[in-house]
């Protein structure tokens, strides 16, 4: 499938790896609906890439809903193609060093990540259903955000790692499931990116990080996870499979 010309739902578009998949898939000829719960900069990339704007929890079902709706109209149309970044990295040990429980970021780091996930691609592909099949009987692919996390989780990762874990996990029963309506379902798995997360991180701590990555040996840049999403879009033989984007890296316990 092309992206020039079709409708294009990226979330978590304010930022990081979502802003530069939305610039991408602008550049692309794709009209994009960016996403974000910071409708500001959900605004400020819709600006820029001539897209609409909505902003949403992504967690909150009746939320999404609603703002695919409002995106719908305002953009004539429901998405083909769906990208899911929208997440947060929120790190707690199981057992915090004081014996505290760290249930509540466990809790918000899978509502997020993994039910917002499933949020907006069960009500994107409700959507995405009812469009005609192109001429491959294709009507759409969705493409899910996991990480190099959820095989070499790190400690304090356990939420993160259990809620991208979940979503390689789901993408291939996604895949078989929506395979009779030509709808595809792929995952990216990023490992080590230059993301405001870790640009927050001190020099020395990033170059300790780069030392783990055989080659190339720096950060991955978020233009390389959008080529690879366009990619996704474009190979219509890539389905139910997750796909590692880590230049080899493979992370160390801590």
């Amino acid at each position: 499938m092309e992206l020039n010309g079709q409708i294009a739902l990226v979330t978590g578009a304010a930022q990081g790896l979502g802003a530069a998949t939305a610039r991408k898939f602008g550049a692309a000829g794709a009209k994009v609906i960016a996403l974000d719960r910071d409708p500001d900069g959900a605004t400020q990339i819709a600006r820029e890439i001539g897209g609409v704007e909505v902003s949403c929890d992504v967690a909150d079902a009746e939320a999404v809903d609603h703002a695919l709706e409002n995106a719908v109209q305002a953009i004539g149309g429901a998405p083909r193609v769906v990208v899911n970044c929208a997440g947060v990295a929120d790190a707690a040990r199981i057992v915090g060093r004081d014996g505290s429980n760290s249930f509540d970021v466990f809790e918000k780091v899978l509502r997020v990540n993994l039910f917002g996930t499933y949020n907006v691609m069960s009500h994107a592909v409700r959507r995405m259903m009812a469009l005609e099949p192109l001429a491959d009987s294709g009507r759409g692919v969705v493409i899910n955000t996991s990480s190099a996390a959820y095989e070499d989780g790190q400690v304090g990762q356990a939420a993160y790692a259990a809620s991208k874990g979940a979503l390689a996990s789901m993408c291939l029963p996604a895949a078989r499931e929506l395979a009779r309506v030509g709808i595809r379902v792929v995952a990216i798995a990023p490992g080590l990116f230059r993301t405001p997360m870790m640009e927050a991180l001190p020099e020395e701590v990033t170059e300790g990080i780069v030392e783990a990555i055989p080659f190339p040996a720096r950060l991955g840049q978020g233009q390389e996870f959008a080529s690879l999403a366009a990619k996704v879009v474009g190979n219509d033989y890539l389905n139910g499979t997750v796909i590692r984007l880590d230049a080899g890296a493979r992370l160390p316990p801590r």
